[in-house]
């Protein structure tokens, strides 16, 4: 399953590196992609397991922006 989400306040397009390479080592997700100019994360993960993929998605984000929120 595909889905696309607007982020809230990603401050640099560093951070949205640090965010991509987080979420891409988490167990389940299959593709990633975080756009600091669209402030768009596009994720691709099981679609039977994506709410729980979701939920360490946010908090690796908030690791790394602590600012930054995924508006579902």
């Amino acid at each position: 399953m595909k889905k696309v989400f607007r982020l809230n306040d990603l401050d640099c397009a560093n951070c949205a590196a640090k965010m991509e390479r987080a979420i891409a080592k988490i167990e389940g997700v299959e593709n990633v992609s975080v756009s600091f100019l669209t402030q768009r994360l596009s994720i691709e993960a099981d679609e039977g397991l994506f709410d729980g993929i979701m939920e360490r998605v946010e908090k690796a984000c908030k690791k790394v922006e602590p600012g930054c929120s995924i508006v579902r």
